[in-house]
């Protein structure tokens, strides 16, 4: 079969293009934990997966391109993958989203979220919730987070953010 029209040129570079994204179409919850820490995408990503990793919180997705982490359903108790049925607080799923913030600095979105109750009329993304902030593996995941900050930095402070203004302190007009 021979296509007409298209030059062999333009086959090239639609196969070298890459258009989509490994990353689900998934936002991360409104409770998620939210850090800045000093390091590119790639890298926080890939940190981020080693540091959970350490604490027996293994990923079974990381797509360092893409900035995305997720773990298997995981046993609240242990940590460890499970084959039980994802309901309610004893089994639950970290997700992460690292996302550009400043130049050089990565945005990490990480929640732990759980399934309070089975609705097969109801997409599954729209039956998870995000664990309260004292479930053990949210506080896992929150140490987590915290070491990374410690060990690559976070966020500048809130008095280095301030923008330096030129313009002269203000005085009191009132006596004129």
């Amino acid at each position: 079969m021979r296509l007409t029209g298209v030059t062999p040129v333009a086959v090239l570079a639609l196969a070298a293009c890459q258009p989509g994204t490994t990353r689900p179409t998934l936002t991360p919850l409104p409770e998620a934990a939210v850090t800045e820490v000093r390091l590119p995408v790639p890298d926080a990503t890939q940190e981020l997966a080693i540091v959970l990793r350490a604490d027996s919180l293994p990923a079974r997705r990381v797509e360092l391109r893409d900035g995305y982490l997720e773990t298997a359903w995981l046993d609240s108790a242990t940590g460890r993958p499970t084959q039980r049925r994802p309901i309610g607080q004893g089994v639950v799923r970290i997700r992460a989203w690292a996302d550009p913030a400043r130049p050089g600095n990565t945005q990490l979105s990480v929640e732990t979220s759980y399934r309070p109750y089975a609705d097969p009329s109801l997409p599954d993304r729209e039956l998870d919730r995000q664990a309260p902030p004292d479930h053990p593996i949210a506080i896992r995941v929150r140490a987590a987070l915290e070491k990374l900050i410690k060990e690559f930095g976070g966020p500048p402070s809130p008095e280095a953010q301030a923008p330096a203004t030129g313009s002269p302190p203000e005085t009191d007009d009132t006596d004129r």
